[in-house]
């Protein structure tokens, strides 16, 4: 006799191993790593996304994924990476999460292919991407051998890709090595734990390389992170603060690069505390041009208050960069720091500003200079570095932009940053402090240019210094028209405000042409 199946029996069973599945995937790597982990004050893959996003609003793809490999299957939930959807401040956003706990969240072939999936959706729907990095690397021995790497690598051509049609935040909150490390030196925000590292492969294999050993902190750690390469925008010292920065980023950013960004509440103007910010502004630049100050204070007194969010604050310093608002719109500010080098660009400071104005013109955020400089500094070690080369950089990104730009002169501008800082037509709208200078180079120094090797006697010194300093003042180039426009420090709020009403690009509904879409994020 046939056995005959209880009506409703095949999806009962059904039922239950889908069960079995996702109980199984949600356990990630088992109670006891996951106990070792919060011991040691981390969040786990899962964890992090739920304090990332809005409650309730993630949806998994690729839950049931695990190991190609027969003996791991069993070993892999999710196979080490959990991605989906989700929303951050009500916005749809895809995500990938390192589940550090399964195989040191190895990249292997099932993984790539969710890392794939909701990276072509964010891309071709205009979802911002985020990555949560933390990984060891490539899956041994699944990429070994000729056939692991012709099945494991290459197999989709836009893996690496940065066309910026949507913004990419990622955060290093463990070790990320390989395709974790890709990521985040991709993203336009990166933000660091302490403790965590960045590098090509593991400080164990850099040791065998080079046949010493290697400390973690020096092969990729955050002061070399935040400090000397630049590849890392913030650093913190907690995973919750981490995912904070990536929220707070993202709160500047335009969901794709076909819409403008985001309204935030505007202040009030005729406030108290936006008269008494814009009356300190004068207060904060000395009128002493060899004084150095501190211009971030500058940038806070011109913004929104409190929305100054500046960029990588430990490189570059003698040009801070950020994202504010301004009348609750967002902007990027790039200003010369005179608390350092006297505010001289250097390479350092060339590569910053270059990558933030590709980000600003991208994702249709208008720019706002504000210059004080002497000039490049020069040298043997700038040349070495490729100083000239990073200058035009530089030049070439401020002349791609189509965003908005606006240039204000503080104090001094001399020489080829005069270009750089917007000056020659290099910004839509540039106006100067009447206490502002402007020359091809601060004038003192003039004189031991054109004297060098000439014995020349003090009163000749001062003849020639007096005709170097003529015209420098910045009422020559407002009788030119090369200044717009002549504002007092205190009036320096409205008239920007009032320009960047001017300026919103109505023709295209306030889209830039995106000419730096494909630029590279590091040079």
């Amino acid at each position: 006799m046939n056995k005959i199946s209880k009506p409703g029996g095949d999806r009962e069973l059904a039922d239950d191993e889908l069960a079995r599945r996702e109980t199984r995937a949600r356990g990630m790597g088992g109670p006891e790593k996951l106990r070792r982990r919060s011991e040691q004050g981390l969040l786990n893959a899962r964890e992090r996304i739920d304090h990332l996003i809005d409650k309730g609003s993630f949806r998994e793809i690729g839950l049931l994924g695990v190991s190609t490999r027969p003996e791991d299957r069993e070993t892999t939930p999710r196979d080490g990476k959990i991605t989906g959807y989700a929303r951050i401040a009500s916005r749809p956003v895809a995500v990938v999460s390192n589940d550090f706990t399964v195989k040191g969240a190895s990249s292997s072939m099932t993984n790539m292919r969710k890392i794939a999936h909701v990276k072509r959706v964010a891309t071709e729907r205009g979802l911002p991407m985020v990555f949560l990095g933390e990984s060891s690397g490539a899956r041994m021995p699944d990429n070994m051998g000729a056939r692991g790497m012709g099945t494991m690598l290459g197999n989709d051509p836009t893996q690496y890709i940065r066309d910026r049609k949507t913004p990419w935040a990622s955060a290093v909150l463990g070790q990320c090595f390989g395709s974790s490390a890709w990521y985040s030196c991709l993203s336009d925000f990166t933000v660091m734990r302490k403790g965590a590292v960045l590098a090509v492969a593991s400080h164990g294999l850099a040791s065998l390389a080079i046949g010493q050993k290697v400390d973690p902190e020096d092969l990729g750690g955050w002061q070399l992170h935040s400090d000397r390469t630049g590849l890392v925008d913030r650093v913190v010292e907690t995973d919750a603060e981490a995912l904070d920065e990536i929220k707070r980023f993202l709160s500047y950013l335009p969901s794709h690069s076909n819409e403008m960004p985001p309204l935030a509440e505007a202040p009030d103007e005729t406030g108290e505390e936006m008269r008494t910010a814009a009356e300190k502004v004068a207060n904060l630049v000395p009128q002493n041009r060899r004084q150095g100050y501190d211009v971030r204070k500058v940038v806070e007194a011109l913004a929104d208050p409190g929305s100054f969010f500046e960029l990588k604050p430990r490189f570059g310093k003698v040009a801070s960069v950020g994202l504010a608002r301004m009348g609750g719109r967002s902007v990027g500010f790039v200003a010369n720091n005179p608390m350092f080098k006297a505010g001289a660009l250097d390479v350092d400071a060339c590569e910053k500003i270059t990558r933030f104005l590709v980000l600003c013109d991208s994702f249709n955020i208008p720019i706002i200079m504000l210059v004080d400089t002497p000039g490049f500094v020069i040298g043997v070690e700038g040349e070495r570095r490729k100083a000239p080369g990073k200058i035009m950089n530089f030049m070439t990104a401020l002349q791609l932009c189509t965003v908005p730009k606006l240039s204000v002169i503080m104090r001094k501008s001399y020489g080829q940053a005069y270009l750089n800082m917007g000056g020659g037509r290099n910004s839509d709208e540039v106006a100067a402090w009447p206490s502002a200078e402007v020359s091809f180079m601060d004038p003192a120094y003039a004189v031991d240019v054109v004297t060098w090797g000439r014995d020349v006697d003090e009163a000749e010194c001062e003849r020639i210094r007096a005709a170097m300093a003529q015209d420098s003042t910045v009422f020559g180039l407002a009788e030119i028209n090369a200044a717009q426009e002549v504002v007092r420090p205190e009036g320096t709020r409205v008239y920007l405000l009032e320009m960047l009403e001017i300026h919103r690009m109505r023709l295209s509904a306030g889209i830039g042409q995106h000419r730096m879409a494909y630029w590279p994020t590091t040079y």
